[in-house]
């Protein structure tokens, strides 16, 4: 048994061959895509949780184990916001290497029913973004030292564009009024943004879309909504927007559109990270610019 395991570890360390490709397993649609930004065709890449798709709802299928067991990088959010994730990995005993995206970022701590708990929606504030791609092309380029240098030419291209949106939001949204900087959302996942451009985000639901606001939540919030003149609320396209129409419906208010949270859409300008941030930025700016 130990020479079988010593020859799994020796084998795993080599480099891949010219035909091989890594094999990388991504937790949700915003990470497969600055991966795929990052490594254009050189991956054989498996996402988990697709566009359109709640990760907090998510229940890992016998396919996603699969291809768990057979990655070579699993790239992950981490703040707490896959905790499916982890059990995966140990239930199929896993032996590829988990990269939290997210490691370096400075969390929010929000408070979730008396606890102090880090906020997990870092990509929402493009800075973070940046912490994001440079972290996964460090992983990238360790596990496939071939293609370092494919890696890094992508990496710095895909972080200008990334600095140039950051440049656009800036001045977007620094332009915005005091008084129409409160803005309503279905669930807690625009903190990273709010702070960013001094933005008020509230949401009826905390940072998880499993969590159901109380009947006397949802009066109280549109009480706020009509005391401090909100002009649009917001749905987003994970969640039903029954709710968030209601209060907007009982309070005075527009829906303003749909804001794109903890997935990139199925199809069109959202359905890449930049494009999802770009999309968000616009829908905001249209429903609260005078």
């Amino acid at each position: 048994m130990r020479v079988l395991i010593a020859l799994f570890v020796l084998f795993a360390s080599l480099p891949l061959n010219a035909e091989e490709k890594l094999k990388v397993v991504t937790s949700f649609s915003i990470l497969a895509d600055i991966t795929r930004q990052i490594a254009g065709d050189k991956l054989e890449l498996r996402n988990l949780v697709g566009a359109d798709a709640d990760a907090h709802l998510y229940q890992p299928s016998a396919d996603d184990a699969k291809a768990v067991l057979n990655a070579d990088l699993i790239i992950a959010n981490g703040l707490g916001f896959e905790p499916w994730l982890q059990r995966l990995i140990a239930s199929s005993e896993a032996p590829g290497t988990r990269l939290d995206a997210s490691a370096g970022v400075l969390p929010l701590m929000l408070d979730e029913d008396g606890d102090k708990v880090p906020d997990p929606h870092a990509w929402q504030n493009l800075a973070n973004a940046e912490i994001y791609v440079q972290n996964i092309a460090k992983a990238l380029s360790q596990a496939d030292s071939a293609n370092a240098a494919y890696y890094s030419a992508r990496r710095d291209a895909y972080l200008g564009e990334i600095r140039a949106l950051l440049g656009e939001a800036r001045q977007g949204l620094g332009q915005l009024p005091p008084a129409q900087r409160s803005i309503i959302t279905s669930h807690d996942a625009f903190a990273y943004l709010g702070q960013a451009y001094g933005l008020n985000f509230i949401a009826p639901q905390g940072l998880s879309t499993e969590d159901e606001p109380s009947a006397a939540e949802v009066a109280a919030l549109i009480r706020q909504i009509r005391a401090d003149g909100v002009r649009a609320v917001f749905v987003e396209n994970i969640r039903d927007p029954r709710l968030i129409e209601q209060i907007a419906n009982e309070a005075g208010a527009k829906v303003g559109g749909t804001l794109y949270s903890d997935a990139l859409a199925s199809t069109g300008p959202a359905s890449s990270y930049l494009g999802m941030f770009r999309h968000n930025l616009d829908t905001l700016l249209a429903a609260l610019k005078p």
